[in-house]
Protein backbone atom coordinates (compact mmCIF):
# COMPACT_ATOMS: atom_id res chain seq x y z
CA UNK A 1 0.00 0.00 0.00
CA UNK A 2 1.62 3.49 -1.07
CA UNK A 3 1.35 6.26 1.56
CA UNK A 4 -1.43 9.00 1.20
CA UNK A 5 0.26 12.79 0.97
CA UNK A 6 -0.34 14.71 4.06
CA UNK A 7 -0.89 18.31 3.98
CA UNK A 8 0.96 18.98 7.11
CA UNK A 9 3.88 17.55 6.01
CA UNK A 10 3.79 19.45 2.84
CA UNK A 11 5.39 22.57 4.34
CA UNK A 12 8.44 20.76 5.79
CA UNK A 13 9.18 21.73 1.58
CA UNK A 14 8.78 24.78 1.35
CA UNK A 15 11.83 26.55 1.33
CA UNK A 16 13.39 23.33 -1.25
CA UNK A 17 10.68 23.99 -3.46
CA UNK A 18 10.41 27.90 -3.61
CA UNK A 19 14.63 27.58 -4.14
CA UNK A 20 13.85 25.08 -7.05
CA UNK A 21 10.90 27.45 -8.36
CA UNK A 22 13.35 30.26 -8.24
CA UNK A 23 15.78 28.94 -10.40
CA UNK A 24 12.92 27.96 -12.93
CA UNK A 25 11.45 31.10 -12.87
CA UNK A 26 14.37 33.65 -12.55
CA UNK A 27 12.17 36.35 -10.71
CA UNK A 28 11.19 36.18 -6.75
CA UNK A 29 7.33 36.62 -7.23
CA UNK A 30 7.00 34.12 -10.26
CA UNK A 31 8.46 31.75 -7.67
CA UNK A 32 6.51 32.58 -5.04
CA UNK A 33 2.94 32.02 -7.65
CA UNK A 34 4.56 29.25 -8.97
CA UNK A 35 4.89 27.28 -5.47
CA UNK A 36 1.10 28.56 -4.61
CA UNK A 37 -0.10 26.80 -7.33
CA UNK A 38 2.03 23.76 -7.37
CA UNK A 39 0.59 23.70 -3.63
CA UNK A 40 -3.10 24.36 -4.79
CA UNK A 41 -2.72 21.53 -7.29
CA UNK A 42 -1.36 19.06 -4.68
CA UNK A 43 -4.03 19.68 -2.18
CA UNK A 44 -6.60 20.24 -4.46
CA UNK A 45 -7.25 15.92 -4.38
CA UNK A 46 -5.64 13.26 -2.16
CA UNK A 47 -2.84 11.86 -3.60
CA UNK A 48 -0.64 9.09 -3.14
CA UNK A 49 3.31 8.30 -3.61
CA UNK A 50 5.55 5.86 -4.19
CA UNK A 51 7.85 6.99 -1.43
CA UNK A 52 7.83 8.51 2.31
CA UNK A 53 9.45 11.15 1.06
CA UNK A 54 7.23 13.66 -0.71
CA UNK A 55 9.89 16.08 -1.71
CA UNK A 56 10.74 13.92 -5.26
CA UNK A 57 6.61 13.73 -6.42
CA UNK A 58 6.73 17.45 -5.35
CA UNK A 59 9.47 18.93 -7.24
CA UNK A 60 7.74 16.90 -10.70
CA UNK A 61 4.52 18.82 -9.95
CA UNK A 62 6.33 22.11 -9.54
CA UNK A 63 8.24 21.26 -13.20
CA UNK A 64 5.29 20.43 -14.60
CA UNK A 65 3.58 23.19 -13.58
CA UNK A 66 6.13 25.65 -14.57
CA UNK A 67 5.92 24.03 -18.03
CA UNK A 68 1.95 24.30 -18.13
CA UNK A 69 2.42 27.64 -17.48
CA UNK A 70 4.96 28.33 -20.21
CA UNK A 71 3.17 26.52 -22.78
CA UNK A 72 -0.34 28.74 -21.46
CA UNK A 73 1.98 31.86 -21.70
CA UNK A 74 3.28 30.65 -25.47
CA UNK A 75 -0.47 31.18 -26.10
CA UNK A 76 -1.71 34.43 -25.16
CA UNK A 77 -0.89 37.01 -27.38
CA UNK A 78 2.45 38.71 -27.03
CA UNK A 79 3.32 42.51 -26.87
CA UNK A 80 5.63 44.81 -28.52
CA UNK A 81 6.74 47.67 -27.39
CA UNK A 82 5.88 51.08 -29.07
CA UNK A 83 8.47 52.85 -31.42
CA UNK A 84 9.77 55.88 -29.50
CA UNK A 85 8.51 58.30 -32.29
CA UNK A 86 4.92 57.30 -31.81
CA UNK A 87 2.38 59.13 -30.54
CA UNK A 88 0.91 57.70 -27.47
CA UNK A 89 -2.67 57.61 -26.43
CA UNK A 90 -2.36 58.20 -23.09
CA UNK A 91 -5.40 59.28 -20.85
CA UNK A 92 -4.84 62.78 -19.00
CA UNK A 93 -4.01 62.73 -15.31
CA UNK A 94 -6.84 64.63 -13.58
CA UNK A 95 -6.21 67.86 -11.36
CA UNK A 96 -9.21 67.23 -9.83
CA UNK A 97 -10.08 64.49 -7.19
CA UNK A 98 -13.50 65.25 -7.79
CA UNK A 99 -12.90 64.49 -11.72
CA UNK A 100 -11.49 61.22 -10.11
CA UNK A 101 -13.83 60.22 -7.86
CA UNK A 102 -16.93 60.92 -10.44
CA UNK A 103 -14.86 59.17 -12.78
CA UNK A 104 -14.82 55.93 -10.39
CA UNK A 105 -18.47 56.14 -9.72
CA UNK A 106 -19.19 56.23 -13.48
CA UNK A 107 -17.17 53.18 -14.13
CA UNK A 108 -18.96 51.65 -11.34
CA UNK A 109 -22.32 52.70 -12.75
CA UNK A 110 -21.37 50.82 -16.03
CA UNK A 111 -19.63 47.70 -14.41
CA UNK A 112 -23.29 47.37 -12.55
CA UNK A 113 -25.59 47.08 -15.75
CA UNK A 114 -26.16 43.88 -17.40
CA UNK A 115 -24.00 42.48 -19.47
CA UNK A 116 -25.88 42.97 -22.85
CA UNK A 117 -26.12 46.92 -22.06
CA UNK A 118 -22.87 46.92 -20.14
CA UNK A 119 -21.21 45.79 -23.58
CA UNK A 120 -22.81 47.98 -25.95
CA UNK A 121 -21.99 50.86 -23.87
CA UNK A 122 -18.48 49.96 -23.26
CA UNK A 123 -18.04 49.66 -27.19
CA UNK A 124 -19.32 52.94 -28.43
CA UNK A 125 -19.06 55.15 -25.87
CA UNK A 126 -15.36 53.45 -23.93
CA UNK A 127 -13.71 52.36 -26.53
CA UNK A 128 -15.61 54.70 -29.61
CA UNK A 129 -16.33 51.91 -32.11
CA UNK A 130 -19.04 53.05 -34.33
CA UNK A 131 -22.36 51.96 -34.25
CA UNK A 132 -21.83 49.75 -37.00
CA UNK A 133 -18.63 48.53 -36.11
CA UNK A 134 -20.29 47.27 -32.75
CA UNK A 135 -22.88 45.71 -34.39
CA UNK A 136 -20.23 43.95 -36.16
CA UNK A 137 -18.37 42.86 -33.11
CA UNK A 138 -21.41 42.22 -30.56
CA UNK A 139 -23.05 40.56 -33.75
CA UNK A 140 -26.36 42.06 -33.37
CA UNK A 141 -28.20 44.43 -35.89
CA UNK A 142 -27.50 48.47 -35.47
CA UNK A 143 -30.94 49.30 -33.88
CA UNK A 144 -30.12 46.30 -30.95
CA UNK A 145 -27.06 48.84 -30.68
CA UNK A 146 -28.96 52.14 -30.86
CA UNK A 147 -31.52 51.10 -28.16
CA UNK A 148 -29.86 49.27 -26.00
CA UNK A 149 -26.85 52.12 -25.61
CA UNK A 150 -30.13 54.50 -25.03
CA UNK A 151 -31.09 52.34 -22.23
CA UNK A 152 -27.34 51.86 -20.45
CA UNK A 153 -27.06 55.53 -20.61
CA UNK A 154 -29.86 56.13 -19.09
CA UNK A 155 -29.51 53.58 -16.19
CA UNK A 156 -25.77 54.94 -15.80
CA UNK A 157 -27.17 58.49 -15.24
CA UNK A 158 -29.50 57.86 -12.66
CA UNK A 159 -27.11 55.62 -10.78
CA UNK A 160 -25.28 58.59 -10.69
CA UNK A 161 -27.70 61.46 -10.32
CA UNK A 162 -27.41 62.98 -13.34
Amino acid sequence: MTPELQAAALGDHVDRLYRAAWALCGRREDAEDLVQETFARVLAKPREIATDDPLPYLLGVLRNTFRSSLRTRERRPQTAPLEEDEQRAAAPASSSPVAVLAAREVFAAIAALPDDFRDVLVAVDVTGLSYEEAAGALDVPVGTIMSRLYRARGRVAEAVGA
